[in-house]
């Protein structure tokens, strides 16, 4: 008994205990006057800086100090920013709106509108449906008879009339017509998106049970087979051509020839070296009948479904098409791509079919949303007061009429100062003259524009995600100002300072040995030959090399290549062999040609002036007082806010 006592006792000191410690993610890493890193703060951040938690959980217990340290310099600063009142700051205000407005409404658009589309897109490209329609154009008729027209044949399907019975008769889709309005294989992104999102949400077999408008008319649309997608095959083939070699059509010599092939293949004859035999498609007949990969509806529809229909290694049937008879072999086919291989392509198709509909629906909703209103009445006035001005110069009545509302938002007006300035901005509206329909359209269109500006200041509020993306952002243009005001703004390039610099540390700035010469440079053997018995005969190297050197841009400066490293080159090197000035090489080799080179001086190594190092000498000096004043503004702040680490408990990040 008094054992299973102090059992339970213990297990109650556990708990009790246990209850009473920190969670992991509130175990506080470090301190700063009274301010706190927490471990969730610093795991959080660390995961970030390295690329992910995984990442993270590879690294030493050294690397996690190091940045420990310098997070904690970092969390003082902003600190220090806050104090000085830089969230209050105008310019810092409206330069973090300024980003706001332009990475928010990037970012909407991207995440409300193009990745969920392509996503969406994606998944439907998975498939292939066969579909079928009849089509009524509202050419004659008008809009709305012709709507009619289609609903009552559409109601006459549905009351058991046949689908393809109901096209031989009405539809003026003369293509499809004789096929019963088939219009074969598509995917997503092939077709109008109406007509393709009626058809992906259509049953195998069935009619959908709406009418559908798209640019072509009106749609009843029916969807016969619905099947995984092959994006692409790669085939070979046999065409034996209905004509002879005389190129008159000869139907008995196709079919003789036809049989020729038919029992090669039979026989166990490689298809390849038939079709370089027997093939009529001087295109792929020496390639042994490969036609390469080919994607659905490239090829003829009698031949596509031939082919799409095959498996791997399989060779089909007789296939007749216009161009002849053909015997097909499938050698490959492609899986679908996974979704990252094909996201940029995605967006291509997405871009071109379906964005503008869903950025119009957008709107549509920012406009109920912020109550998006264009003053139609004061438009007319506006007109009035507009009689033969061009887009692009001044106004002649502004003063009069620069207060007068156009449109609202937000609780936000937009008078026709600001709205006509727009308007001056704008390449589409250049040069044209005020009227009431162009006043209408670039209302809709700025106020698409101002919607996404509201929506994007707003859009912190709801998307911790861009939340974060914001917090970065402020955060940086805080320290880049704190960088500004302790650093950069009080380094003084004083000559004098600059000078007493170089001389502490002239060690650093040191020219190697160098060595300057002159060549004569020639792509022939020949020549270089001859150059070199007139340098024997007592000519002038450099008159030799001013006239006659082919090397480009060498002429002028009679080959010399001026002071240069001994290692530079190929060419230095052999110069460096020579003893005394004046000394030239026999004629050698080079990767471009042939050449002589002439020592003119070496220089040994030497520490370089101050005139000569002045560039490295300033940026040297600058490192050097952004380190000393960066260590003097760290040393400032740990002295008003004696910050304190717990490297004992950091041991225990990315442990739980």
């Amino acid at each position: 008994m008094l054992f299973r006592s102090t059992i339970l006792f213990t297990i109650a000191l556990a708990f009790i205990l246990s209850s009473c410690a920190p969670q992991h993610a509130d175990l506080v890493v470090a301190k700063f006057g009274d301010n706190q890193i927490k471990m969730k703060e610093f795991e959080d951040s660390y995961a970030k800086n390295v690329g992910s938690i995984e990442a993270a959980k590879k690294d030493s217990l050294s690397k996690l100090k190091n940045f420990l340290d310098l997070y904690l310099n970092f969390k003082m600063k902003l600190r220090d920013a806050e104090v000085r009142g830089y969230g209050d700051d105008p310019a810092l205000k409206q330069e973090l709106t300024d980003y706001k407005k332009k990475v928010g409404v990037t970012y909407l658009l991207e995440k409300n509108i193009v990745e969920p589309g392509i996503k969406d897109l994606y998944d439907k490209r998975k498939w292939e449906l066969r579909v079928s329609h009849l089509m009524i154009r509202p050419d004659s008729t008008g809009e709305e008879a012709a709507r009619k027209h289609t609903q009552a044949i559409l109601d006459s399907i549905k009351s058991g009339k046949s689908f393809e019975e109901m096209v031989s008769k009405y539809t003026q889709d003369s293509f499809s017509k004789q096929s019963g309005g088939d219009i074969f294989y598509v995917t997503a992104g092939q077709l109008p998106v109406e007509f393709e999102d009626a058809a992906y949400n259509t049953p195998v077999g069935q009619v959908y049970p709406s009418v559908v408008r798209t640019k072509y008319g009106f749609h009843i649309i029916k969807v016969t087979e619905k099947r995984e997608r092959v994006p692409q095959i790669r085939a070979s083939h046999i065409l034996i051509s209905f004509n002879n070699s005389k190129g008159v059509a000869d139907t008995a010599f196709a079919k003789a020839k036809l049989d020729s092939v038919l029992r090669a293949l039979k026989s166990g004859e490689d298809f390849g070296k038939v079709a370089m035999r027997y093939s009529d498609d001087t295109g792929s007949k020496q390639q042994g009948g490969d036609l390469n990969y080919f994607e659905r509806r490239m090829m003829v529809k009698e031949f596509d479904e031939a082919a799409f229909n095959l498996n791997v290694g399989q060779v089909s049937g007789v296939v007749k098409t216009t161009f002849g008879y053909h015997i097909i072999k499938v050698t490959d086919k492609k899986p679908y791509p996974p979704f990252e291989d094909e996201k940029e392509n995605l967006k291509k198709i997405f871009k071109q079919s379906r964005y503008q509909g869903e950025y119009d629906t957008l709107i549509a909703h920012l406009k109920v949303k912020y109550n998006f209103k264009v003053n139609d009445n004061n438009l007319n006035y506006l007109v009035t007061r507009s009689d033969s001005v061009k887009i692009g110069g001044d106004h002649p009545k502004m003063d009069e009429i620069k207060n007068v509302e156009v449109l609202s938002y937000a609780g936000t007006t937009v008078n026709f100062q600001d709205f006509f300035t727009k308007l001056n901005g704008s390449n589409d509206y250049l040069n044209k003259l005020i009227t009431l329909d162009l006043l209408k359209g670039a209302a809709n269109k700025f106020g698409a524009d101002y919607l996404l500006d509201e929506e994007a200041l707003n859009l912190e509020k709801t998307n911790s995600e861009f939340a974060s993306l914001m917090e970065d952002y402020r955060n940086g243009i805080f320290i880049f100002k704190l960088q500004d005001d302790e650093v950069w703004s009080k380094i003084n390039f004083d000559s004098t300072k600059l000078f007493n610099y170089y001389a502490s540390t002239k060690n650093n700035y040191v020219f190697p040995d160098r060595i300057n010469f002159s060549e004569i440079f020639t792509h022939k053997d020949s020549l270089i030959k001859n150059y070199y018995n007139l340098l024997k005969k007592g000519d002038d190297f450099d008159s030799i090399a001013s006239k006659y050197t082919e090397r480009p841009g060498y002429a002028e400066k009679a080959g010399n290549y001026g002071l240069v490293e001994i290692n530079n080159s190929a060419l230095s090197q052999e110069a460096n062999k020579l003893k005394n000035s004046g000394d030239y090489s026999n004629p050698f080799s080079n990767a471009d040609g042939y050449s002589i080179v002439k020592l003119v001086t070496k220089e040994p190594s030497r520490i370089k002036s101050f005139e000569e190092a002045k560039a490295e000498v300033s940026g040297a000096f600058q490192e050097s007082e952004s380190k000393r004043l960066e260590q003097e503004y760290i040393d400032q702040l740990k002295s008003k806010y004696k910050p304190v680490i717990h490297y004992d408990i950091l041991e225990q990040a990315f442990k739980d």
